[in-house]
């Protein structure tokens, strides 16, 4: 017997059962985004490896551990871990900084990462996101944290948490990540494997570990009390505190979390995350933040940004499922030519409708009616010379005769 071959470890069919929420998904997106000036772009799933080294950081976990790369023509190709990085090379390649600020983009789309699968998240996933650029002050950050709010409402979505932090900007930065290195020294030999690797090369990143040891170090008073220390500069605390006001008057709720750093080396100032309570230890559905010096990284002008990305699949588990829509109408006729030119017929009028390609016995084609459409519409022998059509309700079982001309106006 022929071995039957299995989707991949950690990737996962979408079956048509399931399609109508990831749809729910994509057309809110459209119109929530669109209304606030958004608009979609499309980048390649394949990129050169060395956009997400630069891009993302070589010291991420992502670039060390979770891409897909591989060798083709000699050169080295990585598919998308995350799409911000390749938004900002689409921004910098297509001249989009000659466009008139703020350039807002959003998108979806599936990402790569090897990494254990977990509750929603698979070795491919999906993201939705959004980018904004050209705008350095805090209204930027407020509106895309405002943006992500009102999306996951407009899905139902109210149990929320949002978090925010600051990280300064890299010169007030440096001396914190200073003060970080020297109370956590005696704790060194403590810390996890990848923390050690960390605490020279962005210990920052330290503060982001989910190892339940490091967590108990970070919560020694001492630590707190640098971790809690005010240490960005007067600038970056101007542009924090004035985010805060903005949040305050357009009503979104915050808490303030100083061990919030996000896991992408690009982010500066502000950085956030909005959480679900009904999910478990892996409940953020929203992460992001500003990222003002990736566009010059990427060999772009300098360009200040900020934006966001959330699981689709983790948006998906938090999500009551959809009823698959019905079709408006199946034709039950034995005769297959007829009831296929009707088909046609009422598909030019904007009709969603079926008919039996199997040529089945009227009850059996009733039947399937009664499942799959909210009319049947009846054509036997009697009907096909009279150019008529009888139409059965098939919630309320009402049965009327109509013209055939006449049907599309009794069906709406």
């Amino acid at each position: 017997m022929t071995k039957i071959i299995k989707v991949l470890k950690g990737t996962k069919d979408i079956l048509p059962q399931e399609a109508g929420q990831w749809q729910k998904l994509e057309q809110n997106a459209l119109e929530i985004f669109t209304k606030y000036g958004y608009r979609e772009i499309r980048t390649p799933i394949l990129e050169a490896t060395e956009l997400f080294a630069r891009g993302v950081g070589d010291t991420t976990d992502i670039v060390n551990k979770e891409m897909y790369t591989f060798e083709k023509s000699d050169r080295s190709i990585t598919l998308r871990p995350e799409n911000t990085a390749g938004v900002v090379r689409s921004f910098i390649e297509n001249g989009m900084a000659r466009l008139s600020a703020p350039v807002k983009l959003w998108y979806k789309g599936p990402m790569f990462r090897y990494e254990r699968p977990q509750a929603g998240r698979q070795r491919q996933f999906h993201q939705v996101g959004v980018e904004m650029f050209g705008i350095k002050e805090p209204t930027a950050d407020a509106e895309v944290i405002l943006l992500a709010v009102d999306y996951l409402k407009s899905l139902g979505l109210n149990n929320l948490e949002v978090e925010i932090n600051s990280l300064g900007c890299p010169k007030c930065r440096e001396e914190y990540k200073k003060r970080i290195k020297e109370v956590l020294k005696p704790e060194f030999d403590n810390l996890c494997e990848d923390c050690r690797n960390r605490y020279e090369k962005n210990p920052l990143r330290l503060l982001d570990c989910k190892v339940d040891s490091c967590k108990e170090i970070f919560a020694k008073p001492e630590i707190q009390k640098v971790i809690q220390s005010d240490f960005i500069c007067e600038e970056c605390a101007t542009h924090y505190s004035d985010l805060k006001s903005y949040l305050d008057r357009l009503n979104v709720p915050y808490v303030e979390n100083k061990l919030l750093v996000r896991g992408l080396d690009y982010y500066n100032r502000t950085v956030f995350e909005i959480k679900s309570n009904n999910l478990g230890s892996q409940n953020a559905v929203c992460g992001g933040g500003r990222y003002d010096s990736l566009v010059k990284n990427l060999g772009g002008e300098d360009t200040p940004a900020v934006g966001w990305a959330m699981g689709m699949e983790r948006l998906n588990s938090l999500l009551p499922d959809v009823e698959p829509e019905k079709l408006d109408a199946y034709i039950v006729c034995n005769s297959p030519s007829d009831a296929f030119e009707f088909a046609q017929e009422l598909r030019k009028e904007g009709i969603k409708v079926e008919f039996d390609l199997a040529n089945k016995k009227f009850t059996k084609q009733l039947e399937k009616a009664s499942k799959v459409a909210k009319y049947a519409l009846i054509l036997g022998e009697d009907e096909i010379k009279s150019n008529k059509v009888s139409i059965k309700n098939l919630e309320t079982s009402e049965q009327i005769s109509v013209d055939r001309n006449d049907v599309v106006n009794n069906i709406g």
